[in-house]
């Protein structure tokens, strides 16, 4: 899904730090001051975790601007909680993830001592998106901020408001050379990701990841992209129907499904579809008594990603699919002034719709029905591959065989996203077309660290002269005998 950001002109005020003297400063901070220790770094989070927590009910008040209608609480929780407990989780354990290793430690007797040390990067950059505008921006800056690095963070520009909240928070709390926030003001994403930084975070689309990637491989920064992508559900024929039925449509209506882990196909046996239908449809009536004076039903984020959603729902309905929706009384939804759609499923899909290619990222699914897992599979594996995958049913032969035969992301059974679960000490990241890299909480702290190798050799035997040109001729032989040995 693309969101495009608009043209904004850098500000004439000669006061205002430009990205590379920003970038520069907190380089030439980071190389005089040396890598942090874990007092500093746990400092850092405290004072991240209290600039958050702070501007709460500021942040939870821009989000909601920003979007028009979002649940006060879905912010509050999933944006800022979930933030604040990862926070919590990396000072707990930062000793022990950042602990230098010593392989072979018996080495010791022949003069030689190893040690492997988890060491800072330097300055990072990280891109967040506009879905979870907090959360996305701040946990992967929570475990860079970890790892010893000094972190720049660019907030969407589709969630302004919140960027701006952010930045003034941040400000409270950081000098700009440890962490910062970049605003709009200063220009487009683009613009932030051609900086030379020592290593590059980015959450967003496939689309704008390929460019992020371009931008970053110029100057040879090692990037982390955290894409979206199309989730397949399969639901087993031995499945409780009802209960996953309730479980698919809750799981639909979070965010209005703005959220890149958010189910967008399902896979339903024939003969359970009509129950299927049924249940989802009696779920959302249920959570949905009204949609349009709900302020916890969230509008979609902008025109032209409303437009886009129900120009897929329109396409497929002309293309002869049927629309299931759950439309409270008295209301006319889809509604253009307050960005609404209803919740929707859409059966009788056929190649061609626009809806089979693109990432909905709204309140709608789309069902499938199949009779052998095998059909599944291969729909799967002709399709790029997902960010995470959903089985709902028991372990068995045919779970077995889609996680065997598949790649994704992830896999999370029976519920939605359970891999994010604070403390859920599970790596988050991509395969493929939904990106590469991972993190949350010591995953954090691999991907923004370098483990860097000290060898210290006490000896009184040199190595070095056994590979001297004279004595390379003396041992061609002996390395051709071994070889042959080896072959044997």
């Amino acid at each position: 899904m693309i969101v495009t950001e608009p043209t904004l002109t850098i500000p004439n005020d000669t006061t205002t730090p430009s990205l590379d003297a920003l970038l520069q400063a907190q380089k030439d901070a980071f190389l005089r001051d040396g890598a942090p220790d874990i007092a500093t770094r746990r400092d850092r989070l405290v004072r991240l975790q209290d600039a958050l927590t702070s501007h709460a009910e500021q942040l939870a008040t821009a989000i909601d601007a920003d979007f028009g209608t979002r649940s006060r609480a879905m912010s509050l929780a999933g944006d800022v909680m979930y933030t604040v407990g990862e926070i919590a989780e990396l000072r707990a354990f930062l000793p022990k993830w950042v602990k230098a290793e010593t392989p072979h430690s018996l080495r010791r007797a022949i003069g030689l001592s190893q040690e492997i040390r988890s060491t800072p990067l330097g300055v990072v950059g990280v891109a967040g998106p506009w879905n979870f505008p907090v959360q996305l921006s701040m946990v992967p800056a929570a475990g860079a901020i970890a790892a010893g690095n000094r972190v720049m963070i660019r907030p969407s520009s589709v969630t302004r408001r919140t960027g701006e909240v952010l930045a003034e928070a941040v400000a409270k709390y950081f000098d700009p050379t440890e962490v910062c926030v970049i605003t709009a003001e200063y220009g487009p994403g683009s613009a932030f990701s051609r900086l030379p930084f020592d290593s590059f975070f980015f959450t967003g689309s496939p689309e704008i990841g390929r460019e992020v990637a371009r931008d970053c491989a110029a100057n040879l920064v090692p990037v982390a992209l955290e894409l979206g992508g199309k989730n397949p559900v399969v639901v087993d024929a031995d499945a409780n129907i009802g209960r996953v039925a309730r479980r698919i449509a809750a799981a639909k209506l979070v965010n209005s499904g703005q959220v890149c882990l958010s189910p967008d196909y399902v896979f339903v046996p024939t003969k359970l579809l009509p129950d299927f239908v049924a249940r989802v449809l009696e779920a959302w009536q249920h959570a949905c008594p009204q949609i349009l004076e709900n302020r916890d039903y969230t509008s979609i984020i902008n025109d032209a990603n409303y437009s886009r959603i129900v120009c897929h729902i329109e396409d497929a309905r002309e293309l002869g699919a049927t629309v299931h929706q759950c439309i409270p009384q008295r209301e006319n939804l889809p509604d253009r002034e307050s960005r609404k759609i209803p919740p929707t499923m859409i059966t009788g899909l056929a190649p061609g719709m626009t809806i089979e290619e693109d990432e909905i990222f709204g309140p709608v699914l789309s069902l499938y029905t199949y009779d052998n897992i095998d059909d599944v599979i291969t729909f799967i594996n002709d399709r790029p591959c997902p960010l995470t995958m959903y089985w709902y049913g028991p372990d068995n032969e045919r779970k077995q065989a889609l996680i065997d035969r598949t790649r994704s992301g992830s896999v999370n059974s029976n519920e939605f996203m359970l891999h994010m679960m604070p403390t859920a000490d599970m790596p988050f990241g991509g395969v493929g077309n939904s990106g590469y890299g991972y993190y949350h909480g010591k995953y954090s702290i691999q991907t923004f660290s370098h483990a860097r190798a000290l060898v210290t050799y006490r000896g009184p035997i040199s190595f070095s002269p056994l590979m001297t040109p004279r004595m390379m001729a003396k041992s061609t032989r002996l390395f051709s005998g071994l070889l042959r040995l080896i072959r044997q």
